[in-house]
């Protein structure tokens, strides 16, 4: 399998985690929460995906990855800000 394919799945699945660590938090403090890894699994999975989507020249995707990249560090930043850290 080419290694920009497996670049794009591991995105995609580090993208999913972020949904699956989320609700998993949920669940154990029985109400919605965003914890502080769904910022980190973002970043993650959108960087590598921006990666790949410059590498197929992807115009929509690349600029629908870049402009998340920032929302989710701005998140982060505000996160750490307020000194407010959950899982």
């Amino acid at each position: 399998m080419n290694l920009w394919i497996l670049l794009g799945l591991f995105a995609q699945f580090l993208f999913f985690m972020r949904f699956f660590v989320q609700w998993i938090v949920s669940e154990k403090k029985k109400e919605s929460t965003i914890p502080e890894s769904f910022w980190y699994f973002s970043i993650a999975g959108s960087l590598l995906l921006l990666i790949y989507s410059i590498y197929r020249k992807d115009i929509v995707f690349i600029l629908g990855q870049s402009v998340g990249s920032f929302i989710y560090m701005r998140n982060l930043i505000l996160i750490h800000r307020k000194g407010k850290v959950s899982v």
